[in-house]
C-alpha cells in the first residue's frame, strides 16, 4: 500500500449518545421539506420534488462548540433540522425498506450564508459557498434508532438567546424520512457514515456574533452552539 505524501486528515465523526463515535462519510441536505418554509423561501410545496445539496464531512461541529462567524457574509441564517445517520448502504432503496438502512438520528443545524446563496441563485451558479463552508453543520449526539425507534412526529424547535425562532412538528415534513432515503438513493448509492439533513421548518432568520442557538427535537436530542465573535 502506497504511503500518503502528506499527513492524512483525521476522519470527521459525531459523538453517539451512550458512548462511541459515528464516522461521517458525506453530508446530504434536503431543500424545502416543510411547506411553510417552502413558502417563505418563495417556492410552491404542492409542485416541487425533493432536491439535494451537500456539505463537506468536516463541516460537522460537535460537543456544543462555538461556531466562528464565517467570513464573506453579512447574513448568517439558522435552519433547525432532523438528521438521519445511515448505517447500511444501498442504491435504489425501496421506500418500505428504507428505515432498515438508518442507524440513528440527531438534531442539527444547517447554517447558511444566505446572501451568498441568494447571489448564486440569481446568477444560476452552485450554492456551495452558501452552504458548504467551515463549521456549517453543528450537530448534537446521534441517538441510535435501536433505542429511540424511528421518529415520524414530535416537536422540532430552535431558540436564539432563549427566544423561540422555529417551532414545528416532524409530521409536517413534505417528504418523510423513508421517502427521502428512497429518492436520494436513486441518484447516489448511500453508504454507512452518510448523514442526511432532512429540511427545516419556517422561521429561518439571521444570527449575529454572540448569539446562542439551542435546538431540540422531541425524543431525539438537542444541539447547541454560540456564534463566536
Amino acid at each position: 500500500m502506497q504511503d500518503f505524501v502528506i499527513p492524512a486528515a483525521a476522519p470527521a465523526a459525531v459523538p453517539v449518545a451512550g458512548g462511541g463515535r459515528f464516522p461521517v462519510r458525506r453530508i446530504f441536505c434536503v431543500g424545502r421539506n416543510y411547506a411553510e418554509h417552502t413558502r417563505e423561501m418563495g417556492g410552491d410545496p404542492d409542485r416541487e420534488e425533493p432536491f439535494f445539496f451537500t456539505k463537506p464531512a468536516d463541516a460537522v461541529l460537535t460537543g456544543d462548540a462555538d461556531m466562528p462567524y464565517p467570513p464573506m457574509t453579512g447574513a448568517l441564517h439558522h435552519e433547525m433540522e432532523l438528521v438521519v445517520a445511515i448505517g447500511a448502504g444501498g442504491a435504489e432503496i425501496a421506500e418500505q425498506a428504507a428505515l432498515g438502512h438508518v442507524w440513528g438520528y440527531a438534531a442539527g443545524l444547517d447554517m447558511t450564508r444566505r446572501d451568498l446563496q441568494g447571489e448564486a441563485k440569481k446568477a444560476g451558479r452552485p450554492w456551495d459557498m452558501g452552504k458548504g463552508f467551515d463549521h456549517a453543520a453543528p450537530i448534537g449526539e446521534i441517538a441510535p434508532a435501536a433505542r429511540i425507534g424511528h421518529p415520524a412526529r414530535g416537536r422540532i424547535a430552535l431558540t436564539v438567546n432563549g427566544a423561540v425562532r422555529q417551532g414545528s412538528d416532524l409530521s409536517r415534513m413534505i417528504w418523510s424520512v423513508p421517502e427521502v432515503i428512497a429518492y436520494l438513493s436513486r441518484y447516489v448509492a448511500l453508504a454507512p457514515g452518510d448523514l442526511i439533513f432532512t429540511g427545516t421548518p419556517e422561521g429561518v432568520a439571521a444570527v449575529g456574533r454572540g448569539d446562542v442557538l439551542s435546538g431540540e427535537i422531541e425524543g431525539v436530542g438537542r444541539v447547541r452552539t454560540r456564534i463566536h465573535p
